[in-house]
C-alpha cells in the first residue's frame, strides 16, 4: 500500500500561537476506478469538445467562458478578473477564528474529511496543547484555509 502524502502544508494559527501542520485526506481514493471512454471499432481515447448546446457548433480559446446558473434558463456570465477579485489570499495557514461546540456541525457539510498533523517535531508540542484543550472542551475550531487555486 503506498504511504499516503500531504495535500497541503502550512501553519495552523491560534492567536499567538503558531504550528508547521500537514493536512491529509481523511479518506482514499485508492479503490475508484476511473476509466476511458473509446470508440468502439478503433479502440482509440476519446476526447471531449466544448459544443453549443443550441448550435451545435465546437467552441475552443477565447470563445469559451463561465457563468453561474441561475435558475434553469438564466446564466449570470462571469469574467475571469471577477474570480480574481473574490478569491481568497493564500497565506498558506489555517487561521482558527472560533471554536463551536462539536454538536453543533451538522454532517451534511462535511464533504471531503482531512485530518491535520504537526509537520516535524517543532510544531508537536504547541499542536499538541491545541488539540488537548479542543479534546478537553469538546469543540471544534473552524477557520480558513485555500487548499489550491482552481484553473480555467
Amino acid at each position: 500500500m503506498p504511504t499516503a502524502r500531504a495535500n497541503w502544508k502550512g501553519f495552523l494559527r491560534l492567536s499567538l500561537v503558531s504550528c508547521p501542520v500537514a493536512l491529509y485526506p481523511a479518506t482514499s481514493d485508492e479503490r475508484k476506478i476511473s476509466l476511458n471512454r473509446i470508440n468502439k471499432e478503433t479502440g482509440n481515447r476519446l476526447r471531449q469538445q466544448n459544443i453549443d448546446e443550441v448550435t451545435k457548433e465546437v467552441i475552443t480559446g477565447d470563445a469559451v467562458g463561465k457563468a453561474y446558473q441561475v435558475d434553469k434558463e438564466t446564466r449570470v456570465p462571469i469574467e475571469d478578473e471577477e474570480l480574481e477579485a473574490i478569491e481568497l489570499e493564500s497565506k498558506r495557514s489555517i487561521q482558527i477564528t472560533q471554536f463551536v461546540p462539536a454538536s453543533q456541525i451538522d454532517q451534511r457539510y462535511i464533504v471531503r474529511p482531512y485530518y491535520i498533523v504537526p509537520d516535524g517535531e517543532a510544531g508537536e508540542e504547541a499542536y499538541a496543547v491545541i488539540r488537548d484543550a479542543m479534546k478537553d472542551e469538546n469543540v471544534v475550531g473552524v477557520g480558513k484555509v485555500m487548499l489550491r487555486r482552481e484553473s480555467t
